[in-house]
């Protein structure tokens, strides 16, 4: 009996009530974060760019993401686990103030079918001379299973940063000669 039962005091006598536990009931399920996966840590994405570490001022450079699905093993919640992260999204950040997103790592005039210097959905074009840098954000989903199960999502995304690039941008001009400058330096142009 509780210490101030008195009839005065009756719902302080009254034995509290409860319910066994259901042992039919489903466990609750277990909600993962990106805060428990932060030991998973997913690779540095690839920065490149065409042409390679230059552009031409007023000219599209094109730029290339190298990140693709990754599968990192650990342990999550005192279990052994996989996390999985697939690219969802990709920003460039110039530092000429440009940035472009892109659902899509970008590609190669090469395997685009373009020529050089043609504008691609991950192009950027500078308008002065000057050396600039350039950071890649790739943005990812996580799922994960614990041993060999389904994959489960995890809400939210994750940005995880490459190295930055230099890019180094120039004015060109073009000149008119006449044959190789190599062969006849003092040629009409050379």
């Amino acid at each position: 009996m509780p210490e101030n039962c008195s009839p005065l005091n009756a719902q302080l006598c009254a034995a509290p009530t409860t319910t066994p536990p259901d042992p039919t009931a489903p466990a609750p399920p277990v909600v993962v974060t990106l805060r428990d996966i932060a030991s998973f840590v997913p690779a540095k994405p690839g920065n490149e760019m065409e042409p390679g570490g230059w552009a031409v001022e007023d000219l599209p450079a094109n730029f290339v993401a190298a990140a693709s699905v990754q599968v990192v093993s650990g342990t999550l919640l005192g279990q052994p686990a996989d996390v999985r992260f697939t690219p969802v999204g990709y920003r460039w950040r110039h530092s000429d103030g440009g940035v472009l997103e892109s659902g899509a790592p970008g590609a190669t005039w090469a395997m685009l079918g373009q020529r050089e210097f043609t504008t691609t959905g991950t192009s950027h074009v500078y308008a002065d001379s000057g050396e600039y840098t350039v950071a890649l954000e790739v943005v990812l989903r996580a799922e994960y299973r614990f041993a060999g199960s389904g994959w489960r999502a995890i809400a939210g995304t994750l940005a995880v940063a490459g190295d930055p690039q230099r890019v180094l941008v120039g004015d060109f001009d073009t000149v008119l000669t006449d044959g190789d400058c190599n062969a006849n330096p003092s040629g009409p142009g050379c």
